[in-house]
């Protein structure tokens, strides 16, 4: 059977790339960064802080950690739930050890349901950054306008009365987006997004009202993406995260100043018998001398106070 002609049309393509969101350009013949006290590397740490409902339709696909049997999977749905019962306060003792404040990403049902948990991590200096209403309200093309601003709305309106801060930061559900998303959460007040994934440093991008920044957050050395989906070891997590410090911190020496941001999940990395392979890490990290621990938003700050 023959394909029909307008098969492969794709209304977008041109030379170039298929979006006008921000200029493309190389790393290495980008104007060097300089981190305060002359560091080479600024550590993000963001752990994410998720609810994943019972009864979630996970449409129009299902996100990382998204449950996975038949109606009430309680087996997942308790493990998910561990990371913020348990797991999450592992990481704040991890953390605490090196004086590493996290910028801590968090659904609003999370901020709804446990208040006391946004609480300990302000309390702590940590930021929040907005990670959707829940799991299973993904931000994709074909959601309605109104839809997508509602959800937008309303996960920002609930993790500023919780957390009492301004929400600078944005991390859509699975890193998914449609068209509108970067365009709705600019005019809501965001300054920065993490979902995409193909840069080490920050850079400018163009909504239709101001400009704001991508922060880049890589999926591929998170602890979900290499303890779950690649089911590498913990002692290979460890490994992968001082290998990938220890290149960033090599490429600054000479290019100027990276960014080594870790994606943490605590019902991943905060079992007993994984805790140690985070710490292991850090204490690589941390050793070396060569390395500002921040915020999102400290981070962007010091960046675009040099762009």
């Amino acid at each position: 059977m023959s394909l029909p002609p307008d098969y492969l049309a794709y209304a977008k393509r041109r030379y170039g790339m298929d979006h006008d969101r921000y200029a493309w350009s190389m790393l290495p013949r980008r104007k060097t960064v300089r981190w305060p006290g002359g560091k080479l590397v600024a550590l993000l740490v963001v752990p994410a802080l998720e609810w994943f409902p019972l009864d979630m339709k996970a449409k129009p696909f299902k996100p990382p950690g998204a449950l996975v049997t038949a109606y009430p999977d309680l087996r997942h749905y308790t493990l998910r739930d561990y990371g913020n019962r348990v797991g999450i306060f592992r990481v704040m003792t991890a953390l605490d050890r090196f004086g590493i404040r996290a910028s801590a990403a968090v659904n609003a049902a999370v901020a709804a349901r446990y208040p006391s948990l946004v609480k300990a991590c302000v309390d702590r200096g940590w930021e929040v950054i907005a990670h959707g209403l829940d799991m299973d309200h993904l931000h994709v093309e074909g959601l309605p306008l109104a839809e997508e601003r509602r959800l937008v709305e309303e996960t920002l309106a609930i993790l500023r009365r919780v957390g009492g801060q301004r929400i600078r930061g944005w991390l859509s559900p699975a890193r998914s987006e449609s068209f509108a998303t970067l365009d709705l959460v600019a005019a809501a007040g965001i300054d920065y997004v993490c979902d995409w994934v193909n840069d080490d440093m920050p850079y400018a991008m163009q909504t239709a009202s101001r400009v704001l920044h991508a922060m880049p957050l890589p999926n591929d050395i998170e602890d979900y993406t290499i303890l779950i989906q690649n089911r590498h070891s913990e002692d290979e997590f460890t490994q992968q995260v001082c290998d990938q410090f220890d290149l960033l911190c090599r490429e600054a020496a000479s290019q100027g100043g990276r960014i080594l941001a870790l994606a943490l999940h605590p019902w991943v990395i905060g079992q007993p018998y994984r805790i140690g392979a985070l710490e292991r890490a850090l204490d690589h990290i941390m050793e070396s001398g060569e390395v500002w621990a921040a915020t999102a938003a400290e981070i962007l700050d010091a960046f675009t106070a040099q762009e």
